[in-house]
């Protein structure tokens, strides 16, 4: 839960002293507490578009039986569960199954002071926040792990993954998605020339540029040091030419700012459509239509469709407008 968000609490009983007794230990939290009266009223409440981040449930609670109240409030696995806590008059060998099940998260007796109250909830709310801050961590980490440490874009693992999941999403609309698969000229001059870190720079320039231009369904990653792939599902052929020739004026046309430098990158396209193929066969045919491409020289673009090739006139090395002294090679 963020930190600036309110802790909201159900409190579902329709005992009137229970509810003296817990709701103000429950506001001096600065907690939001909504109380319900009945079962069904808990199932609207946890259901609706402000779910509770805590439940107190009394075991007592009118409208339906709890073992089936708790059924119904476990039934949707999409999202965690708020903590639960029970509510009861007597320990009962039928709770303790609920607790060592999991289905609830705690018991207190309906008889317990307002001090012995704060206690248990206080535990409660710090296990909540400690539950929450290990999703966040675990989802970080599993992000971290889909994505290139230097670029932000998906690795070659993840991306991999992520095409053979198009591409079965391909075969079941029956539509079409094409690779773009692009790769600078020349790279290895400017590591020679700026420097490791320096280059680096430029390839996280590279890839925002590149992402500024995709859709949000786009798929944008690197599966090699100076080699960049974009899959663009529900996309023709001459489609992803267009995105190609883009990517070749609007990324690689304005000049780079790194290490005091303004330089001028350029790279070669190679393009395949997948048809619902393999993606393996698929990336075979983007890797040969790129080789092809750097065959005919910087700033090329090869489809290894039978489209022709595209006969774009190649952008000028200098710029008119930025005023830039630019190093080319």
């Amino acid at each position: 839960m963020p930190a600036h968000a309110q802790l909201v609490v159900l409190l579902a009983s329709s005992d009137t002293k229970l509810l003296a007794t817990v709701e103000p230990v429950l506001l001096a939290t600065g907690a939001r507490v909504d109380v319900v009266l009945s079962a069904e009223a808990a199932l609207s409440s946890v259901a609706g578009p402000c779910p509770p981040n805590l439940i107190l449930l009394d075991v007592e609670l009118p409208g339906m039986p709890m073992g089936q109240l708790l059924a119904a409030l476990c039934a949707d696995s999409s999202a965690p569960r708020p903590p639960l806590i029970l509510i009861a008059g007597a320990v009962v060998q039928q709770w303790l199954d609920r607790l060592a099940e999991g289905a609830v998260d705690d018991l207190i007796l309906r008889s317990a002071d307002p001090s012995y109250w704060q206690l248990r909830l206080d535990m409660a709310l710090r296990h909540q926040g400690m539950a929450h801050e290990l999703d966040a961590m675990r989802d970080a980490l599993l992000r971290s792990a889909q994505l290139d440490h230097l670029t932000g874009v998906y690795n070659r693992e993840t991306l991999f993954a992520m095409l053979f999941r198009e591409t079965d999403r391909t075969q079941r609309s029956q539509s079409s998605m094409c690779i773009v698969l692009f790769d600078i000229d020349d790279f290895g001059h400017w590591n020679t020339r700026l420097g490791m870190d320096a280059c680096d720079n430029l390839l996280c320039q590279v890839a925002t540029r590149t992402t500024t231009l995709l859709r949000s369904y786009d798929v944008l990653g690197r599966p090699g040091e100076d080699e960049f792939l974009v899959a663009l599902p529900s996309c023709s052929a001459a489609n992803a030419l267009t995105l190609a020739e883009r990517l070749r004026l609007e990324v690689f046309s304005t000049p780079f700012h790194v290490a005091g430098e303004a330089i001028r990158l350029s790279a070669c396209f190679g393009i395949a459509v997948s048809q619902g193929r393999s993606p393996v066969v698929v990336l075979r045919e983007a890797e040969r239509a790129l080789d092809s491409a750097k065959a005919a020289g910087p700033e090329s673009i090869q489809c290894f469709c039978t489209m022709p090739q595209s006969a774009s006139t190649p952008v000028t090395f200098l710029s008119g407008s930025s005023g830039d002294e630019l190093l080319a090679w």
